[in-house]
């Protein structure tokens, strides 16, 4: 998405491992922080019992809105977050501000950085 800004603002939020309850807590707590390609009618499904489920959002940095605290988490969150520098590290503060972050891995290209972090609540 360019849109003659210095820097990219959107930010690529995929959830896993977690029940789909979880799942709607973490992307409807970046939703009231972001804009957001999920509506609050696109609500995380388990489509099968004993597959994997992974949940996809993209969120727009540019403005931080008004984030209330997430209700409590059922579990753990894992979620992998793709975007430019600094947009990560922009998202990055929201979730530290929300819910306990434990960064598991990291990789770093020349104009795009993902994270691999563990989510819980506080």
């Amino acid at each position: 998405m360019d849109r003659g800004e210095p820097h990219p603002q959107s930010v690529s939020v995929e959830i896993s491992d977690c029940t789909k309850e979880d799942a709607r807590i973490v992307f409807d707590t970046l939703c009231a922080c972001y804009e957001s390609d999920r509506c609050a009618e696109d609500v995380p499904q388990q489509i099968h019992e004993t597959r994997p489920m992974v949940w996809l959002g993209t969120f727009d940095v540019a403005d931080r809105h008004g984030c209330d605290s997430p209700p409590r988490l059922a579990g753990s969150v894992t979620a992998d977050v793709q975007g430019g520098y600094w947009a990560i590290d922009r998202i990055r503060m929201t979730l530290d501000d929300l819910f306990a972050v434990h960064e598991l891995s990291g990789a770093s290209g020349d104009q795009e950085r993902e994270l691999h972090i563990r989510l819980r609540s506080r």
